[in-house]
């Protein structure tokens, strides 16, 4: 599969790593549906990016939000033949903290959306996807998901993060297996240190700071960066049923 051919949903698709994504979707000249709940930013993006994208207002924890969003991906574009899950949150919190024990809600909602809304969007669009006409070596589609260097060496603070993008890794291979059967490739991504929105808010020294921890370059992973790694997925038909750490060699300290 080739950029151009590309029929994507993207979550998390109005920012960050989602975004860079889109566009680099669009570059090559494919299209794209961005499943977010950011209005507004997503919105900016379709004016400035033009016919080839939409924005579906997604919450992907939501059979009946997400299945709305993938029906009206296939009503604008006819088909759909990558996902890209970049939809996520990283709210840090210890197991005993100040106030007490962490609340079981605030476990609970990293996981519903970092690992059960990825699996979501996955199970809905694997159901359209296995109606393409396969391209060449029978190929019907590509899912691209996103872990973090946490699901390895998650810190202090870290529990349900680490714990939910664990999760994304674990369920590669198994759902890759069972996709191998209906043409469909599964690989996930594990990014380290990106300069995304969650690290924007940052001081720059602090950010900075952070980049000098990576081994090689050192310095903040670029979005771009990210994209660009989905797209060797996407037109690479030996990567799947891996997990691939993009990290410049760091492994987190404890804290």
């Amino acid at each position: 599969m080739k950029r151009k051919d590309s029929i994507a949903i993207v979550t998390g698709g109005a920012s960050g790593l989602g975004e860079a994504c889109v566009r680099n979707i669009l570059a090559g000249g494919g299209k794209a549906a961005i499943f977010d709940m950011q209005g507004e930013r997503a919105e900016k993006l379709v004016a400035e990016l033009g016919p080839s994208v939409i924005f579906v207002n997604t919450d992907v924890t939501s059979e009946q939000s997400v299945q709305a969003a993938v029906d009206e991906t296939l009503a604008a574009f006819g088909m759909i033949n990558v996902v890209i899950n970049c939809a996520g949150v990283g709210d840090p919190a210890k197991v005993l903290g100040k106030k007490g024990p962490m609340p079981l809600t605030f476990f609970m909602r990293i996981v519903q959306i970092n690992l059960v809304g990825t699996f979501n969007v996955i199970r809905l669009a694997v159901e359209k996807m296995n109606q393409n006409t396969p391209y060449e070596d029978g190929e019907k589609g590509v899912i691209v998901n996103t872990a973090s260097a946490a699901a390895f060496d998650g810190q202090i603070g870290q529990a349900a993060y680490s714990a939910s993008k664990a999760g994304v890794v674990g369920m590669t291979l198994p759902l890759a297996r069972e996709c191998a059967d209906y043409g469909i490739r599964v690989m996930t991504i594990a990014p380290g240190l990106f300069n995304t929105p969650m690290l924007a808010q940052l001081p720059d020294a602090a950010r900075e700071a952070l980049g000098k921890m990576i081994p090689f370059p050192s310095r903040l992973g670029k979005p771009s960066e990210y994209a660009e790694l989905v797209q060797q997925i996407i037109e690479n038909p030996m990567l799947n049923g891996e997990v691939i750490r993009l990290d410049g060699a760091i492994r987190m300290a404890a804290r």
